[in-house]
């Protein structure tokens, strides 16, 4: 089977056709015409996750975090990107990344997150115009309502969540939750105008804090945290396609932020 089978695979599932236009999913690093030995699954392409990737022979890399977002000038070694692209060919690995792209497919990214807080009746926060069941974000019901307090300790274990910043709890409970994969403060208030009393996401700053305005609660669990689960995701989907294919999440992969 070659590289290109797979890739074809990811992209029925997540077109790259859904990413945004500041983005660079799709193809980094590579030929895709070569056999497939292994992929491995990261959150992001470090030098250590191609290191692993040669360790376990895989010659194919999957991440959600495109490696090349801007112009390269030069491969000299020079930075952390350039070695990357330099080991990666001398050791014939291709680099594929899907990014917003998968937050946005319907199953993807954004969906896993509402599945595993066992959200009902979920939809796109903010879908696309020519399909609903695409686009930015989620939107669903709790079962049952629950305290801040509770809902968001079962956070913290289910994304495993060190420390989440969150504006003030509200005198009611958790009924809906509106949440976005990586940095989505800039959909506050359609969580808002949507009716959900929880927003959770990451990389938001002090300012957009304040626009809860005491009518949600906004939970920032961290950019890595929010979407770790793209493994899981992949390694489940992936192996039900190719069940004889060995797929393997990264243990180099890690979050860059540190908390003391």
């Amino acid at each position: 089977m070659k590289i290109a089978e797979i890739i074809e695979k990811i992209e029925q599932f997540a077109p790259l056709n859904l990413q945004e236009n500041y983005d660079n999913a799709g193809l980094q690093v590579g030929d895709t015409e070569q056999v497939a030995t292994g992929a491995l699954i990261t959150l992001d392409i470090t030098e250590s996750v191609v290191d692993e990737a040669i360790y376990r022979h895989c010659n194919l890399v999957i991440s959600h975090h495109p490696l090349l977002f801007y112009g390269i000038k030069r491969i000299s070694n020079g930075t952390w990107i350039e070695r990357i692209i330099t080991k990666a060919i001398k050791n014939d690995i291709v680099l594929y990344s899907a990014h917003t792209n998968l937050d946005k497919c319907d199953g993807g990214v954004n969906y896993e997150m509402a599945r595993l807080l066992g959200l009902g009746n979920v939809k796109v926060l903010m879908p696309e115009q020519d399909d609903r069941r695409a686009g930015l974000g989620c939107i669903g019901q709790l079962p049952t309502p629950e305290n801040y307090v509770d809902c968001l300790g079962r956070i913290k274990r289910i994304f495993d969540v060190k420390v989440i910043r969150h504006t003030t709890l509200l005198d009611r409970p958790v009924r809906t939750i509106a949440l976005c994969s990586g940095s989505g403060s800039e959909f506050i208030h359609d969580a808002i105008s949507q009716g959900a009393d929880l927003y959770i996401t990451g990389d938001v700053t002090y300012h957009k804090f304040f626009d809860a305005d005491n009518q949600i609660v906004i939970a920032d669990i961290g950019h890595f945290e929010s979407e770790h689960i793209i493994k899981d995701l992949f390694v489940g989907y992936l192996s039900n396609i190719f069940p004889k294919f060995a797929v393997w999440k990264s243990d180099k992969d890690c979050n860059v932020v540190n908390y003391l």
